[in-house]
């Protein structure tokens, strides 16, 4: 399924976000995810699913003051 991440055109056969997020490669990293503008919590990455077109931001944390 064709989808937005991060602003940039991504092709994905993972249909729940966590799934999704292993195929992309960040696996059990510490990030923050939000689907057409709405944050998804971690404990419902598996149970989101993720549909053609969508737009999905992915956010690493940073340190810093």
């Amino acid at each position: 399924m064709k989808i937005t991440v991060n602003g940039a055109p991504a092709e994905l056969g993972a249909s729940r976000l966590d799934a999704a997020l292993v195929e992309l490669g960040y696996g059990e990293a510490k990030i923050a995810t939000a689907l057409n503008e709405r944050f998804v919590p971690a404990t419902a990455r598996p149970q989101t699913t993720l549909s053609e077109g969508d737009r999905l931001e992915i956010v690493s944390p940073r340190q810093g003051g």
